[in-house]
């Protein structure tokens, strides 16, 4: 039987059978209305006092919490997941080009099917292990499994911080595990022989990713303003391989950029490329007629 207390305290019982609750060892369970107006139950107090501090304590944060971030909590919570995630997104001002289509994709193929008309308060850890059960019966690999799994959890988690949800839905789920197959990396011989099979293009790519350690996007971005001293070059954008056009760089802000050593080597292999196709007016030293400038696989 609840034991009821003032007025938007909640209660505290137990749920045994015992004819005298008040001696027996069962542990007190409480009742109460979240800052969402949803109703929970906890459990785990040894006795009255315990459950009672507890509900108290609960009480006084949600009379501290001011009526319209109650309110906008309330609403946050109500939301169906789909209309969530599309207001989170535009939020997400560090994400690169690339990464917002990545993100849109997951949504579109992997998560919203599912999701997209649960409300988000209604999250819990069963919910998500369901969501990644779902994705094994429809025989998604492993590396998008992990990728819809960790674009659902970053959104859930910015609700959660927002009020919108009171407990973590991820807490004790286990997420995919990808392991991705080892990486080989070909030895010098294998690199001059790639070198001399393909491109003029093809080989100054492949100089910048060897011998200064470039992503392929950054090293489709080679121009000439980048080579600050004989010895060092400057990487300060990438060609994003969708739209062909310079993106900033992967996990940094605009602006941002990082310097690497430059061997002669390869000095030497952007200055011939540059000397027998010349740059685009920016300094771009990769380009076709058919488009301003190359992207990965065009080479």
């Amino acid at each position: 039987m609840a034991t009821k207390l003032a007025r938007g305290m909640g209660s505290f019982f137990k749920s045994c059978a015992c004819k005298h609750q008040g001696r027996c060892s069962h542990l007190y369970t409480i009742r109460f209305r979240n800052s969402s107006g949803r109703q929970v139950e906890e459990s785990g107090f040894p006795t009255q006092d315990d459950a009672l501090d507890r509900l108290t304590a609960i009480y006084s944060e949600k009379r501290r919490t001011p009526v319209q971030q109650a309110e906008l909590k309330r609403e946050i919570g109500k939301q169906r997941f789909g209309q969530y995630a599309a207001s989170w997104l535009p939020r997400q001002r560090h994400y690169a080009p690339g990464s917002i289509r990545t993100v849109n994709q997951l949504l579109d193929v992997q998560i919203l099917p599912i999701l997209d008309s649960r409300r988000v308060n209604t999250f819990s850890s069963t919910v998500i292990e369901d969501f990644i059960l779902s994705m094994e019966d429809r025989g998604v690999g492993l590396a998008t499994q992990q990728n819809a799994f960790d674009t659902l959890k970053k959104i859930l988690l910015d609700a959660l911080r927002r009020g919108g949800m009171d407990e973590d839905p991820f807490d004790g789920v286990v997420p995919p595990e990808y392991v991705p197959n080892p990486i080989t990396i070909p030895t010098i011989e294998e690199i001059h022989a790639i070198k001399a099979s393909g491109s003029d293009g093809l080989r100054v790519v492949i100089d910048l990713m060897s011998g200064c350690g470039h992503r392929n996007g950054e090293a489709y971005a080679a121009n000439t303003e980048r080579l600050v001293a004989d010895d060092v070059y400057r990487i300060t954008e990438q060609i994003d391989g969708k739209i062909r056009e310079p993106a900033r760089l992967k996990h940094r802000k605009p602006g941002e950029y990082r310097e690497t050593p430059m061997a002669p080597l390869v000095r030497q292999s952007i200055l011939t490329y540059v000397d027998k196709y010349g740059v685009s007016p920016d300094g771009y030293i990769l380009q076709t007629q058919r488009s301003k400038l190359l992207g990965p696989f065009d080479t």
